[in-house]
């Protein structure tokens, strides 16, 4: 009886569905695991923004009533009352003195109450009759004093708006129009004063994108030129951005210098920061940096609605965020005479001190991590070798063992030149691909 087995076709044919199925379910687990990256960023990205912008609301907005007399405080009171915390109501003792905190931007709106029996400077004639009558309260009705409100609007556009709905209907119960003045207006060029908000973002972009080349292209680099690279980017940026607020859209007429220095403070900071954490995050960087940059850090800016008029999470950032710090320190040079600037520089230097100590820790793993890569390649090399020896007869002659020393030798080259061969080839590729996914996404 023959033992001779025949060949199975079957399991031929399963064999070979098995292995051309195989590169597809490799491709697809790739794929769906990239995929991650950008559905995180929707979840991120919708939740920041509708969590920070969706339902605009003050609370606690600081305005003012102008006044000294118990008029002023009874309608500061009763303000109050019916605001039910969304507007805290004080009292200032003049206009002037009103004037001095909008620009302090301790308040965003002063309401000033007319003065009783003042007049506008029209003379009143004493002709008698019907028509001199007519005419004389015509004058005196064109005369009446009107309530006047203050509003600083390169504080903030939209609480500007939300303070003039609040007193609108107020100067309308007493039975005038209601006088807006705006004490410290934007540049002619940027009506509603959003545009430094459009540059923080345009600055943003060029610095969170150039961390995903610098990290993905430059992952062969030292971290020290990395760190040098990104210093060098963020003076790139800052200037971009300084020629777009400056001759490009004549954002600002004035405090160039300035604004150059807070842009190349906040660039270089994003960039450090980026660089760092690209050794520990790898291909999830852009995420992380579109979390700290982009998500937390547009909707805590102030750009759009000030924190008065956010929740009490983005209103908690806006004050250590350098998105903020940006912004706030923008307005403060060039419109309200450099009050508080200091306070928005140090923001940035802070940041800036954080991009540098995250580069300190990165450069001290990075070079351990190398260490040991290399000491695992030359293990393996060593057991490669070992494995090759064992696998080589004992020589019978002279000549045997020449040949046989000389074939060990090329097999262990072979053997080493394979495996480094791979070893490259799968580095360049994972490299590759992560650089072409980090700068994809990230710009």
């Amino acid at each position: 009886m023959s033992t001779v087995r025949r060949p199975d076709h079957r399991s031929e044919q399963r064999g070979g569905h098995r292995s051309a199925r195989s590169p597809h379910s490799a491709g697809l687990r790739h794929v769906l695991t990239h995929l991650i990256t950008p559905l995180l960023m929707c979840i991120g990205m919708g939740l920041a923004y509708l969590g920070a912008f969706a339902n605009p609301a003050p609370h606690q907005l600081p305005v003012a009533i102008v006044g000294s007399g118990h008029s002023a405080q009874l309608l500061a009171q009763s303000i109050n009352d019916k605001a039910g915390g969304d507007l805290e109501v004080r009292t200032v003792g003049d206009r002037s003195a009103a004037v001095d905190r909008l620009k302090h931007q301790d308040i965003f709106g002063a309401y000033v109450i007319p003065a009783k029996g003042a007049t506008t400077g029209a003379a009143k004639g004493s002709a008698g009759g019907a028509g001199a009558e007519r005419a004389e309260g015509a004058a005196a009705g064109l005369s009446k004093p009107v309530p006047e409100l203050l509003v600083a609007t390169a504080g903030s556009d939209t609480s500007a708006s939300v303070v003039q709905k609040v007193f609108t209907p107020i100067a309308a119960h007493q039975g005038a129009p209601l006088k807006v003045t705006d004490v410290a207006p934007t540049a002619e060029d940027d009506p509603t004063g959003q545009g430094i908000f459009f540059l923080l973002v345009a600055i943003s972009i060029g610095s969170y994108a150039s961390v995903a080349v610098i990290g993905g292209a430059g992952a062969v680099l030292p971290v020290r030129l990395r760190a040098a690279l990104a210093i060098g980017t963020s003076f790139v940026v800052s200037l971009i951005g300084t020629a777009f607020a400056g001759p490009v859209f004549h954002l600002v007429d004035h405090g160039l210098r300035g604004l150059w220095a807070m842009a190349w403070l906040y660039s270089a900071g994003i960039l450090l920061i980026g660089t760092g954490l690209h050794t520990f995050l790898k291909r999830w960087t852009t995420l992380g940096v579109m979390a700290l940059f982009v998500m937390l850090n547009f909707t805590s800016s102030g750009g759009i609605f000030r924190p008065e008029m956010q929740n009490g999470f983005f209103a908690a950032l806006h004050s250590f965020w350098n998105g903020a710090g940006f912004v706030e320190g923008t307005r403060s040079h060039v419109y309200f005479d450099n009050y508080g600037l200091s306070g928005h520089v140090w923001t940035l230097v802070w940041w800036l001190v954080a991009g540098l100590l995250m580069v300190g820790v990165a450069a001290p793993a990075e070079k351990r991590r190398r260490t040991a890569e290399a000491e695992a390649a030359a293990n393996a090399a060593a057991v490669a070798a070992a494995a090759v020896a064992a696998t080589v007869p004992e020589p019978t002659s002279k000549r045997d063992s020449r040949t046989t020393v000389r074939s060990a030798r090329a097999a262990r080259g072979a053997a080493t030149e394979a495996r480094e061969g791979a070893a490259d080839v799968d580095e360049a590729a994972e490299a590759d691909v992560e650089m072409e996914m980090e700068e994809a996404v990230g710009v």
